[in-house]
């Protein structure tokens, strides 16, 4: 249909050249344009180089197909029943088999309506063979017809004219559905409206002038809104890009170095997705873009350079202390070597990661050192244990018997079999770790009763205190007898006197006895 109206819109020229070669040998002699007639020569030529042929007669290979003019001979009305105006059919009218029509701007495919009109109303053809066409100014000539009947010559230019409303009508349809751009068809609209007045059609030609003056207007409208459009979706993608360049810039400080830079890719696909920007505008933010991308990443090399410097020093340093711990692990000095170990895991881990591909190798050698020192401590220390063992079973027996000695009955004779029990003790070893505070607590009991009962019956014999406790009785007696006197004589004063010095020297007594016993 694109290629049709495209030869539709060159004039008359372009739809006269429809009729082939043949068709022009075999128009009749007598229907030829002669020398008597100079007007008719001239409506010949603009004709074009072929005249069209009766309808009657059968159409060339480059005309359109039968179903195309069974459609017009459907739609055109007859003699009888005149049309008043164009009609609108249902049915497309295919192209006529030339090359495809290649239009400035691509549009969504959009098949018109073919509108058909009866050309009776609008023009005739006069007895020379002329063709007119009435309009609001006048009638014209258009063109001429020598190929049969008057009625076949106006059916001709009908179509040519049908042609011409076909494409204005798919100029109306792409405004109305909003397909292709509003200024490609305002232009189609102005080439169409300026050939108006001197297309070689007969059909409303002022009605399809108004129609394509109000095609040109709404076309203007949509190109104005159109601009308002883009320019809208300009300033919201100017306005995209530049929150993605502040976030970009925020981003450019941070030290989340995974996280960040993934952002700043997905900010790129974003950044492609986002269109309608002009390129000096563009540029300008992609550049902004970019500087605070660079910075991230020059900040990030700097980053992890400085961090392969220092693990290249934290190799070093771990390899040295490998050599330290490999030398340690045949060492017999279990407790000062398993010291050494613990400070060298302190360093190690004071010493930082090594690069990624070693550090597990490192780590490797060095629990192997130590792995291999405290598997033969273990051993060893297991052994021991077994042995300890035995020796606490020893001592859980003197146990039993140092916790039946009673010094209170004999104390000569409980020190005798503590001392007898202590020798015996020393001389069975070691026991496991775990059972030492158990069984020394239990025997320090045992030597902290015999060591009291001493130490009462010493305090209980010693001169000085017997001597001391002597004075207090004296002393406590005496205040006591003078109390006992003052009181028989009457003398209640001398009394109370005494009897508060006697009660005095008898608490002393009595905290002196306390602390022997």
């Amino acid at each position: 249909m694109t290629e049709e109206i495209s030869s539709v819109s060159t004039g008359s020229t372009s739809v006269a050249s429809d009729v082939t070669e043949t068709e022009q040998a075999a128009m009749p002699a007598a229907d030829q344009p002669g020398e008597e007639s100079v007007e008719h020569a001239l409506a010949a030529e603009a004709a074009a180089e072929t005249q069209p042929i009766p309808e009657k007669e059968s159409e060339p290979a480059e005309t359109a197909p039968a179903t195309a003019d069974a459609v017009r001979a459907a739609a055109t009305p007859s003699a009888g029943r005149p049309n008043p105006g164009p009609r609108p059919s249902p049915i497309p009218r295919p192209s006529a088999g030339r090359g495809p029509h290649k239009s400035a701007v691509p549009v969504a495919p959009v098949e018109p309506l073919i509108e058909t009109s009866d050309p009776t109303l609008w023009g005739r053809v006069d007895e020379a063979g002329t063709v007119f066409v009435r309009t609001a100014t006048g009638e014209r000539e258009v063109g001429s017809w020598q190929a049969g009947e008057p009625e076949a010559g106006l059916t001709h230019y009908g179509r040519r004219y049908d042609d011409f409303v076909t494409e204005i009508s798919l100029l109306e349809k792409r405004l109305a559905t909003k397909s292709g751009d509003p200024k490609a068809t305002r232009t189609q609209a102005q080439q169409l409206r300026e050939t108006v007045d001197t297309l070689a059609a007969v059909g409303d030609l002022d009605s399809a002038a108004a129609r394509l003056e109000t095609v040109i207007a709404a076309a203007e409208t949509a190109v104005t809104h159109a601009a308002a459009d883009r320019a809208s979706a300009k300033a919201a993608a100017v306005a995209t890009k530049e929150a993605l360049c502040v976030e970009a810039e925020e981003l450019a400080e941070s030290a989340q170095w995974k996280s960040t830079g993934d952002r700043l890719k997905t900010i790129v696909d974003e950044w492609r997705a986002i269109r309608g920007i002009d390129r000096k505008t563009d540029d300008v933010l992609w550049k902004r873009f970019a500087r605070a991308r660079d910075t991230f990443t020059r900040r990030r090399g700097s980053h992890f350079a400085e961090m392969d410097k220092e693990r290249g020093a934290a190799k070093d340093s771990k390899e040295l202390l490998i050599v330290k711990a490999e030398a340690l692990s045949d060492s017999t000095e279990w407790g000062e070597t398993a010291g050494a170990y613990r400070e060298l895991m302190v360093q190690w881990k004071a010493s930082g990661r090594a690069p990624r591909e070693i550090e597990d190798a490192l780590w490797d050698r060095f629990r192997a050192a130590q792995e291999k020192f405290f598997a033969r401590r273990l051993q060893t220390f297991a052994e021991r244990d077994s042995e300890f063992e035995a020796n606490a079973v020893v001592k859980e027996a003197l146990l039993l018997d140092a916790e039946k000695i009673d010094p209170a009955a004999d104390l000569d004779a409980a020190k005798a079999a503590l001392r007898s029990i202590q020798d015996r003790w020393e001389a069975a070893g070691k026991v496991p770790r775990e059972r030492i505070r158990d069984l020394d607590s239990r025997l320090r009991a045992v030597e902290e009763k015999v060591k009291g009962a001493e130490e009462s019956m010493w305090r209980k014999t010693d001169p000085e205190t017997t001597a001391r406790l002597a004075q207090f009785r004296t002393r406590y007696e005496t205040f006591a007898a003078q109390a006992a006197k003052a009181t028989a004589a009457g003398d209640t004063r001398r009394a109370k006197e005494a009897s508060a010095q006697a009660a005095q020297w008898l608490e002393w007594l009595q905290a002196a006895e306390g602390a022997v016993e």
